[in-house]
């Protein structure tokens, strides 16, 4: 595997954390992965991975299983919830399968001890592995019930010290309401913590947005879909809605 990367000193941020969900890794299909849209996200990975910038991901699992859903339909809330953290760990190796295929060294990192499969979460070692240019997935969650993979991702961008979040979606920015529905709605360049609150915006549920509000963390949510997005903007290029204090 090919260690050669640019030194990041023409991008917004050096150090950044990719929250996308499961069902980004799904393409069209309704559930599970679609290899080739795996693929095609590692490589927005890789190019950002190219410019020297240190990155962090964390990955829903909705494709697989959401413990909402689990447990609206009658199961033990706790139970379903430790199900959707086991769904992250499996898209996590996925993600993990397609970098190393395109030669990035990568680390699967599990708030849930299984060591065959995942390292345990130990910040200072998750911290040694970025500044040596590998990238870290962090899976499970939490390792808690009743915390979203959103929670999960502010709380471990704040412990690696990322200076923002790269929330990738299907459309470019944060809007006042779905533009899948509504022509007139109007996207945000930016738009304050406090406002997506009050408002509802929908960027990430309120213990996330609450938590990188109180820790001055951005958020910069763009589309997932469009070719170059993510290096773009850390290029200072490119759509997307900036979320700050």
């Amino acid at each position: 595997m090919s260690d050669a990367i640019q030194p990041a000193s023409d991008v917004t941020f050096k150090r950044v954390m990719l929250k996308i969900s499961g069902e980004a890794l799904m393409g069209d299909q309704g559930f599970g992965l679609h290899p080739p849209t795996v693929e095609r996200i590692a490589r927005e990975v890789q190019s950002v991975h190219a410019l020297g910038v240190e990155i962090c991901m964390v990955i829903g699992g909705g494709n697989i299983f959401r413990g909402l859903q689990g447990s609206a339909q009658g199961m033990e809330r706790t139970t379903a919830d430790y199900m959707g953290m086991l769904a992250t760990v499996m898209n996590a190796l996925a993600m993990q399968s397609s970098l190393e295929g395109l030669g990035i060294h990568t680390r699967v990192i599990s708030a849930i001890t299984m060591n065959e499969v995942a390292e345990p979460y130990i910040r200072r070692r998750a911290v040694r592995h970025l500044e040596k240019k590998r990238v870290c997935i962090f899976a499970a969650g939490t390792g808690n019930p009743y915390f979203t993979t959103d929670t999960a991702a502010t709380l471990r961008a704040n412990e690696m010290s990322c200076e923002a979040i790269f929330k990738g979606t299907k459309v470019d920015g944060v809007y006042d309401k779905d533009p899948a529905k509504h022509a007139d709605a109007k996207r945000y360049d930016r738009v304050s913590f406090d406002d997506v609150l009050q408002k509802r915006l929908g960027v990430m549920d309120a213990s996330a947005i609450a938590l990188a509000r109180d820790n001055n963390l951005p958020i910069i949510v763009f589309s997932l879909d469009e070719p170059g997005g993510f290096k773009g903007i850390l290029a200072g290029k490119g759509t997307y809605t900036r979320v700050h204090g």
